[in-house]
């Protein structure tokens, strides 16, 4: 009987858990979960035979030792920075090991260990990473097999709101880690574009968009993620002249989010100290320049020129013009603005969310240039059960299933962009509704 452990059990891990569950005794394997909420754990496994929920501390070295040493398989859906800990007691006891997280440098160190243990360390298989990776590689061995040349690929993932929950003029709300989304961009940005490097600072980088038009649910925009240009070597196109990867929103949103960002509000170095009685309109008053009797309101027009109605509303909207007490008086801007949206971005019960994913692909062949755009929308069913859960999870599932199976006979350090890994999880990913629509338009030649 195989034994995956499944370290983490939060939100984005129902599906996972569900799916690993209802196998373990139909495949005669046993799943053991482990967090640090046991009683989170054992309600999500009621009723679920061959499955154990067990309360864990990260941090407590003998008993996760203890817990590894259980299992053929670890799963670790616990915070990113834990993964290379979680790793390391993995090769030590040679067990092999998933993730849906970036392969970070530290796992890349002990590729040669891994590979003399014969064991299997799959990382970035979920969402962003993950399911943008299986998509696009099939489009390129596709076209390679062809004889084809792949001159520019563009990839544009976010997580959003269904559009009938759009019920605020962000049109977005939290369905992933909160934090994350208030640091999202900082740093430098880098692709490459017909041939020639790239650079967006984090001040500049909600101004550098891409508009994109999905049927039925409308426009979004795309700024560009930290860094494309690591992407050629991995996806096998180091000469490519084009390639940009991005997040998406709905229109309008990033340029209502650039007012935190040239205002200084996602700033995580310093921390402050506020009075007790300290209003959100006192908050945003804070990082405009003084003067003794102009309001908030036209110091904040005055700053921005370009500042239209709908960004204005929905800086309204958040309450920053208001006289509400700030959530927290001791921080970093950048956690102090996390809780102002956490109390009108947390998803209602009954919310449902969505992922929205495009590639854009420009591709010369015989007959001539090939634009092939491939699309992926998937909706959540509640706040529960959401689309971001379902679509980090799943992948990671079918993976670990797969693998399990026998039907994955890779070992080594990797992530999932080679067929023998990505045909099959795309393959179980469609069953279960996450699949993409292509289409093609051949640009005769002249």
């Amino acid at each position: 009987m195989h034994t995956i452990l499944l370290l983490g059990g939060g939100k984005s891990a129902t599906y996972l858990i569900d799916y690993l569950a209802d196998q373990a005794p139909i495949k005669k394997r046993k799943l053991i979960l482990a967090d640090l909420d046991l009683l989170a754990l054992q309600k999500k496994l009621v009723g679920k035979p061959n499955t154990e929920a067990v309360l864990l501390d990260a941090q407590d070295e003998e008993q996760l030792t203890a817990l590894i040493e259980r299992a053929d398989v670890v799963i670790s859906m616990l915070p990113a920075f834990l993964h290379p800990k979680i790793a390391k007691k993995a090769l030590a006891l040679k067990k092999h090991f998933f993730s849906a997280s970036y392969e970070s440098e530290e796992m890349k160190q002990m590729k040669g260990d891994i590979e003399q243990s014969g064991l299997l360390f799959l990382n970035e298989c979920g969402l962003d990473p993950g399911i943008d990776h299986m998509s696009a590689m099939k489009i390129i061995h596709e076209a390679k097999g062809a004889g084809e040349e792949i001159l520019s690929f563009k990839s544009f993932c976010g997580g959003l709101l269904s559009p009938e929950n759009e019920d605020n003029p962000w049109k977005y709300k939290f369905t992933w880690n909160p934090r994350n989304v208030v640091l999202a961009g900082q740093g430098t940005s880098r692709y490459i574009e017909q041939g020639k490097l790239k650079f967006v600072p984090y001040h500049k980088l909600f101004k550098r968009l891409d508009t994109f038009q999905f049927e039925e649910i409308g426009n979004f925009e795309g700024y560009p993620n930290r860094d494309s240009l690591s992407y050629r070597s991995v996806y096998g196109l180091e000469k490519i002249p084009t390639m940009r990867r991005g997040t998406l929103r709905r229109e309008g949103y990033c340029k209502a989010w650039d007012i935190f960002v040239q205002l200084g509000m996602t700033e995580d170095t310093y921390e402050v100290n506020l009075p007790e009685d300290f209003t959100l309109r006192d908050f945003l008053n804070t990082f405009l320049p003084y003067h003794p009797s102009d309001p908030v309101e036209e110091k904040l027009t005055e700053m921005f020129s370009d500042l239209d109605f709908p960004t204005f509303e929905k800086i309204q909207w958040l309450g920053f013009f208001s006289k509400d007490l700030v959530p927290l008086t001791k921080g970093t801007p950048a956690q102090i603005l996390q809780r102002i949206l956490e109390k009108h971005w947390t998803l209602a019960p009954e919310d449902k969310d969505m992922i929205v994913m495009r590639h854009v692909f420009e591709i010369k062949t015989p007959q001539g240039m090939k634009i092939v755009n491939s699309s992926l929308v998937c909706k959540g069913q509640d706040s529960v059960y959401t689309a971001m859960a379902k679509t980090v999870g799943l992948p990671l599932a079918i993976a670990v299933d797969q693998f399990l199976d026998g039907n994955i006979q890779a070992r080594g350090l990797h992530i999932p962009v080679i067929p023998e890994i990505y045909i099959p999880i795309l393959n179980s990913l469609a069953e279960s509704g996450i699949s993409f629509s292509e289409t093609e338009e051949v640009l005769a030649s002249s």
